[in-house]
């Protein structure tokens, strides 16, 4: 995005507004936190709301603002008030429209007002938004909120609220700042955050120590099946729907676990495959290390995409058939796989 249309965007925002704010499908602690930050910071002269597609885990509820998100499935006439009304519609951490489903998504096409889209994956669709702000760069979308509040010349109205929100976002995308794309930019953003309210500990506790029984039992089952191919220096983990009942499964028990995977010494590239009955496919998360694309790989195999080191993707095959697809990959790309040291 150029100086000229952050300055439109700046002119935009001068006059009261009726804005909506759109994460994908799924949130995660990027999605909701950017999201409720960028609430946060227009709810001063704006009439502003957060839909999201569905629910979030329950380890981001804590989040100021948090109890204002309206979820399109389940209050649906409600949110598409909030959307016929809007006249501008920030599209968040996503960056093509199938992203937030497919009911949202004929919705949302038929939005005649302005469209801002904020998002840090790769190859955005241009065609959708009246102005996008992409940096593939940028660690996080809550990064990337930072960095446009610095260009509308707001920064100094962070407050509390924002900066918990921002921190959180940058947080759970940078794997607690462990991921290559946590820069130093990253931590001065972060060492401003605590300055301005956000409680870096208590964050982190929110976030990572509220554990249930069930979501530590479904973490012991998966890597109880955990799956190696050491010759491809790849593993994966495979969890069924029947394991997930077995273990009470809640919204965001498999956050992360996909990691493990890829902590083992010698792996570069690791996946998750979960059963879910009633959407009829297998859910993906794809994570390497080095050079190695996952983007690439699950855009060209699993209907998915995301980042060079961190994808999603969808089957419609079995979940075994879906894992011996995935093997049955392998060898194509035996030579990046051997190729890539961390």
């Amino acid at each position: 995005m150029t100086n000229t249309q952050f300055e439109q965007i700046k002119e935009l925002l001068s006059t009261p507004q009726s804005i909506s704010i759109i994460p994908h499908r799924n949130p995660d602690g990027d999605a909701i936190g950017s999201s409720l930050a960028l609430y946060h910071f227009l709810k001063v002269k704006h009439d502003v709301c957060v839909v999201a597609p569905n629910d979030y885990p329950s380890f981001l509820k804590w989040l100021p603002g948090n109890e204002t998100v309206k979820f399109f499935d389940k209050q649906n006439n409600q949110s598409k008030k909030v959307l016929n009304k809007a006249s501008i519609v920030f599209l968040l951490d996503f960056n093509v429209l199938h992203r937030i489903g497919e009911d949202m998504a004929k919705t949302v096409a038929e939005f005649k007002g302005t469209f801002v889209m904020i998002d840090h994956h790769q190859q955005p669709d241009t065609d959708l938004t009246d102005y996008i702000y992409s940096d593939t760069s940028i660690c996080s979308t809550s990064q990337m909120i930072y960095h446009f509040l610095e260009k509308l010349g707001a920064v100094d109205k962070v407050d509390e609220a924002i900066a918990s929100c921002l921190y959180t976002g940058i947080m759970t995308d940078t794997g607690s700042f462990r991921f290559p794309s946590t820069t130093s930019t990253t931590h001065r953003i972060i060492a401003s955050l605590i300055d301005k309210g956000a409680n870096n500990a208590q964050i982190h506790n929110q976030v990572y120590d509220t554990n249930s029984y069930g979501r530590l039992q479904l973490l012991g089952c998966a890597l109880r099946n955990l799956k190696l191919v050491e010759s491809y220096k790849t593993a994966y983990i495979l969890l069924s729907q029947a394991e997930l009942d077995q273990n009470n499964f809640q919204k965001g028990d498999t956050e992360g676990v996909v990691n493990y995977a890829l902590s083992l010494e010698g792996i570069i590239f690791a996946a998750i495959f979960i059963e879910d009955v009633e959407q009829k496919i297998i859910k993906i998360s794809l994570r390497s290390k080095g050079s190695f694309s996952v983007n690439q790989f699950s855009r060209n195999h699993f209907n998915g995409g995301g980042h060079d080191n961190a994808a999603g993707g969808r089957s419609e095959l079995t979940l075994e058939g879906t894992a011996h697809k995935f093997e049955s990959l392998l060898p194509e790309y035996e030579l990046e796989l051997k190729k890539t040291d961390v």
